[in-house]
């Protein structure tokens, strides 16, 4: 704790109150029970026995400092020594008729510190945030649970508070007490579970955790829950933090919500940032990443998670600290002026968001106060099959709470424009990766967790009514109804929708990769795996995701799933991305396959941007690639007819779906005003000369505006040069029709002349 040195006292004598140096009496003695439960950190009220308290004949002053030489009590100019009672006690009664303003002297190794007394403040949380927690409807939870730095009755320090229900009692540790609680016991805010303490000059940059006693007695050392800010990893202690950033996004801010995201263009390039540049802190990444995905047109970048996390092999997926960005890339300012900087570039930010469990380290969340406190009590419940974590308990209002006004704060605080919700299946149902007998049926006999929706359906609506133009975005991979339907419309199924913006449409990524790997002289027998899709294409609001999961683990990079040599896979994966960006949907795209990156990514050296280096490499080979990503995005951000209508089906038409020997497929993009695009994608290796395709008679004549087989690309460039006139021969159900060539392997987007 901060303090003031003063010089080492001398003998005092006793005598009557008065100036100078005095000792007294000792103030009465502890019971046994209240002595014992003080040291051994079992306390509910420390305040009632330390501090300063009326008496007969006086102020009882009561000190709790072991390893302390001497304590003495100085006020309005006098001092007056505390007699050591051992055990860290000293005490004294003092002659007065009222608890003066006053400090501590203590002595430690001849180094004598004036410091405050901490059991001399009332409460520094109000009973307003006491009945928010009981309710488990505080919406800003960061702001009075944690390490939070404040002036308190005039002084400045920190107040630590911590929910810790079944604890029977709660110490604060750190670095300003040698990592021994015994002198800071915390009080209990009664049926809250709130446990609180104000200390006095402790500030930005202290090292801290919990001491908690367990129902037990036993003692486990704690993480605090909602600590903003942690060490860096291996190290686990929580870090007292205040936000000194001065935001300079307000123009982001206030646009950002002016146009529905299912109605706009959105392109997200998704970044894992520890290994984007490796080496590189949250401040030297700013600017480097938005030039990057500024120059690439995308409209979004997606964070993998940034929350705290002890294992760097996780990704961040399994978080222990989920109110802190990760230390390892700098601190939470460091982070803030990353997303600062990118939206001062026009360039929104989503960060994946794991509610869905936590890892079972036992200095977090884990048994947290000697019970099963985030989890389920029930371990068949609480255990997730798949990654050896505890899952959420999310029926209780508490826990419930904790991860609501996480997606909060993450919002507000960071000012993220979206989270993408990873695991949702996970925690939509008991049964998840569960066999029989593992597993017991909700209420109504059903498998769907019904807290669980609950949960989502209110963290979906506090995000939306509290952060205009946030959005947010669910991994969940099975045919759940309602995903992005509003949480008060209820489906076929009897659920309200979960509220959701957008989800990932992983259907797409599986059938469209399941076709695209196949020899093109097999991929007639797999057509419909690119045309299923749109079946089902209005059933939600979607993403079609080429994520990390598409290239690790084996599963190799996107351009080395392609067939044949490596011209014809590089075609492939430009045609690919072709019919991705015009296919209904928002895009999103994992880094280094916007260049054609022919390993699998590894979070140990991250992308191989060597690749880019014409020195080593065919310029075509990688930046032509590179450039046909930047003209997607570019040419898709000029044409609202690949987004306005994403999610209505005005917005496309097929021209042919079956045309499953040649390998072509072509559809019709359709803007709000009814302006037309034409997507033909060919894959097939060969060259479709004079080919007919039935088109709106609305359109005197098309122009090419982008042909992935061109040679800046890497192409062979067979274009379609001028203006293309319909002719009157009816083809496809449309009275007029387009002749034109069709590059091998290859997607092509014409637009009205």
């Amino acid at each position: 704790m901060a303090a003031r040195k003063t010089s080492a006292p001398k003998t005092a004598k006793p005598g009557k109150l008065g100036p100078g140096r005095l000792t007294v009496p000792p103030a009465p003695a502890l019971d046994g029970s209240d002595h014992g439960r003080l040291l051994w950190g079992e306390h509910h009220d420390p305040h009632s026995v330390l501090g300063a308290h009326p008496v007969d004949g006086g102020v009882a002053f009561r000190v709790l400092r072991p390893y302390a030489q001497a304590v003495a009590v100085s006020f309005e100019g006098r001092r007056v020594e505390l007699r050591d009672e051992g055990d860290g006690l000293f005490t004294a009664v003092l002659p007065l008729d009222a608890i003066p303003a006053y400090t501590l002297l203590v002595t430690y190794d001849g180094d004598e510190r004036e410091v405050e007394d901490p059991y001399r403040f009332l409460p520094a949380l109000g009973e307003f945030d006491l009945h928010l927690i009981g309710e488990g409807r505080h919406e800003e939870l960061w702001t009075a649970l944690g390490a939070q730095p404040m002036t308190h009755e005039g002084v400045a320090g920190t107040r630590f508070t911590v929910w810790a229900p079944n604890a029977r009692g709660v110490r604060v540790c750190g670095d300003f007490c040698a990592w021994d609680g015994t002198a800071f016991p915390m009080r209990s805010l009664g049926s809250s579970g709130v446990w609180e303490l104000f200390l006095p000059g402790i500030g930005e940059g202290t090292l801290y955790k919990f001491d908690i006693t367990r129902p037990d007695g036993s003692h486990t050392v704690r993480a605090d829950p909602l600590a903003r800010r942690t060490e860096v990893p291996p190290a686990t202690a929580s870090v007292v933090t205040e936000s000194s950033h001065t935001w300079g996004d307000a123009a982001w801010m206030e646009r950002r919500g002016q146009r529905p995201v299912h109605e706009a263009p959105f392109s997200v390039y998704e970044v894992h940032l520890p290994s984007w540049r490796p080496g590189l802190n949250y401040r030297q990444l700013a600017d480097q990443l938005a030039s990057y995905v500024s120059d690439l047109g995308f409209t979004h970048v997606e964070f993998m998670p940034v929350a705290e996390h002890p294992f760097g092999g996780s990704w961040g997926y399994q978080v222990t600290g989920f109110y802190a960005p990760t230390a390892r890339m700098g601190t939470p300012d460091d982070l803030r002026h990353l997303v600062d900087t990118l939206h001062q570039a026009g360039i929104g930010v989503i960060v994946d968001w794991v509610p869905a469990h936590f890892p079972k380290d036992d200095w977090a969340l884990a048994g947290f106060d000697g019970t099963a406190l985030y989890e389920p009590q029930d371990p068949h419940r609480a255990e997730h099959p798949d990654w050896g974590t505890l899952e959420f308990d999310y029926g209780r209002k508490e826990v419930r709470n904790f991860l609501v006004a996480n997606a909060v704060y993450w919002c507000e605080e960071f000012h993220i424009d979206g989270l993408r919700v990873d695991a949702v299946a996970s925690m939509l149902y008991l049964d998840y990766s569960r066999e029989e007998g593992q597993w017991s049926p909700n209420e109504h006999g059903g498998r769907e967790n019904l807290d669980a929706v609950a949960f989502l359906q209110e963290m979906n609506a506090t995000v939306y009514r509290r952060c205009p133009g946030v959005v947010t975005i669910a991994e969940e991979s099975t045919a759940w109804d309602g995903v992005t339907r509003q949480t008060h419309h209820t489906g076929p199924g009897g659920f309200g929708g979960l509220g959701f913006g957008l989800k990932w449409n992983m259907g797409w990524s599986h059938d469209s990769l399941a076709y695209i790997v196949h020899e093109p002289v097999h991929r007639k027998y797999h057509h419909n795996e690119l045309t299923f899709s749109m079946v089902y294409a209005y059933s939600e609001n979607y993403l079609l995701p080429l994520s990390h999961d598409e290239v690790v683990h084996g599963k190799r990079a996107l351009v080395s799933k392609m067939p044949g040599d490596w011209w014809q896979r590089r075609a492939d994966h430009r045609a690919y991305l072709g019919f991705m960006w015009a296919h209904p949907g928002k895009q999103l795209l994992f880094m280094g396959q916007e260049f054609a990156q022919g390993a699998e990514w590894s979070e140990a050296h991250g992308p191989e941007w060597w690749l880019l280096d014409p020195a080593y490499v065919a310029e075509a080979d990688h930046r032509g690639v590179l450039d046909l990503v930047r003209d997607l995005n570019h040419e898709y951000a000029a044409a609202p007819a690949l987004w306005e209508r994403d999610t209505t089906p005005a917005g496309f038409s097929w021209i042919t779906a079956d045309a499953a020997d040649d390998n072509v497929l072509a559809f019709l993009r359709f803007a709000a005003d009814g302006t037309p695009l034409l997507a033909v994608c060919n894959f097939s290796p060969a060259v479709r000369e004079d080919y007919r395709l039935g088109v709106p008679d609305s359109v005197p004549g098309w122009s090419e505006v982008l042909n992935t087989d061109a040679a800046r690309y890497g192409g062979g460039d067979i274009v379609n040069s001028g203006v293309l006139k319909p002719n009157p021969e009816p083809s496809h159900g449309r009275p007029v029709s387009l002749r034109l060539t069709v590059p091998p392997l290859a997607t092509v987007w014409l637009r009205p002349a």
